[in-house]
């Protein structure tokens, strides 16, 4: 089984990577990694190594070559690749996506050792930064490969860890890919935390939105957790860093007794 994990900065992929490696035995190639390592061995900060590498493509051939090479050599072990762009040069993989709102993004790289590395002085400077350095690796990215990782649409799930803790995300990535690798009709999934769904303004909340200490709490006491509702899908528009609720309104007064960290949700296009 190959997993490839993609996400947005500060998402905690590399953890979750980690936390499947060491609960379900796989072996981690990181690519985030080899980039890092590059950066310190010449003096720079990933966002400039990144700037670098739009002009000088030999550090992207090098890790896509040798990312190719590994999952060829080793199609019948269990291997998880953390990297941006490895769900592209993975011959088969179940694709993930860890996606995290700004906020909280800047937040975890704040307390996180390589906010020192990247001497962020404070959120809103790591914010700024993050966003910066998103959009340079995309630039990059498209230039080379005309592709955008941003897209999910190129996932088989993409998974919300903005109010979701690490092993939880992990739990469920292991589940789904063990339903991709099992089931050849597997259906694509979105899921995301209640706390990120919004209304409009011609709409009413009301409070099927629950507070992130009251979806820990319900997970904790269910003892066959309810990671989300396999039937009830939300439709969604993307705005900004929320997901404003276009339809299936009926189906989110049910919520609360779901007691689930995650809503699936289908983004639609205006």
């Amino acid at each position: 089984m190959h997993i490839t994990i993609t996400g947005n900065l500060g998402s905690g992929k590399s953890t979750v990577a980690r936390l499947l490696s060491e609960k379900y035995n796989f072996e981690v190639y990181s690519t985030g990694k080899i980039q890092r390592e590059l950066a310190r061995q010449m003096n720079l900060s990933t966002l400039e190594l990144n700037q670098l590498m739009m002009s000088d493509r030999k550090y992207d051939h090098m890790i896509d070559d040798e990312t190719a090479r590994i999952s060829r050599e080793n199609k019948d072990k269990n291997i998880i690749f953390d990297s941006r762009l490895a769900w592209h040069f993975v011959e088969h993989s179940f694709k993930v996506f860890v996606s995290v709102s700004l906020d909280v993004a800047a937040e975890r790289i704040m307390n996180d050792q390589r906010g020192a590395v990247e001497k962020y002085s404070s959120v809103e400077e790591a914010k700024r930064l993050i966003a910066e350095r998103a959009k340079t690796e995309s630039i990059r990215y498209k230039d080379i490969y005309n592709l955008n990782y941003m897209d999910f649409s190129n996932y088989d799930l993409v998974i919300d860890s903005t109010y979701c803790d690490p092993q939880t995300i992990a739990d469920i990535i292991m589940e789904e890919a063990k339903a991709f690798y099992e089931n050849p009709q597997y259906r694509p999934k979105m899921l995301v935390s209640p706390n990120r769904l919004k209304f409009d303004d011609n709409q009413k909340a009301g409070s099927f939105i629950s507070a992130e200490n009251e979806n820990t709490l319900a997970l904790e006491n269910n003892k066959t957790p309810v990671f989300y509702d396999k039937d009830i899908i939300i439709k969604v528009k993307r705005q900004d860093d929320s997901y404003i609720i276009v339809d299936n309104f009926d189906n989110i007064k049910n919520l609360p007794g779901l007691k689930a960290c995650f809503v699936q949700i289908e983004i639609v296009k205006d």
